[in-house]
């Protein structure tokens, strides 16, 4: 079993009852490639500033893209007891490239990365309604 942001706090494992209310990987699925864009973003960022080194700023990026091509690919093991799509991603970027791969949160925080993740979504769907509400509008 995986452990647990939180894991630290409790003496005894997670009731799988509580395991399943809490997952949310089985919908959140939705913003994986808006998680990775913001991602590799945040980690040219880390690089140009010199936050940290720019080789490990450019393994996070490919590590970041061959994970979205598994994905889109269909390919990517999603885990639920990762808990959300944030975490499935971090796992699996970690265990691509290493520690190095850790270094990703630097100045983020998890809110951050989730509402980034959430904004670029909403952005692109606003986008396509706004389109079919065009198409919906014009005389048939």
């Amino acid at each position: 079993m995986e452990k647990k942001l939180w894991g630290g706090r409790f003496s005894e494992g997670t009731d799988q009852f509580v395991e399943e209310f809490t997952e949310s990987v089985s919908f959140d699925r939705e913003l994986a490639l808006y998680d990775i864009k913001g991602s590799i973003a945040h980690a040219r960022m880390l690089g140009k500033q010199g936050v940290i080194p720019e080789e490990d700023a450019q393994k996070i990026i490919k590590g970041l893209q061959e994970i979205r091509k598994e994905i889109q690919e269909g390919e990517f093991q999603w885990k639920k007891e990762l808990e959300d799509v944030h975490m499935n991603i971090e796992k699996a970027l970690i265990e691509k490239i290493g520690d190095v791969g850790g270094k990703l949160h630097t100045g983020r925080s998890r809110n951050d990365q989730v509402i980034t993740a959430f904004r670029l979504y909403l952005k692109e769907e606003t986008g396509n309604i706004i389109e079919l509400l065009k198409e919906l509008k014009k005389p048939s």
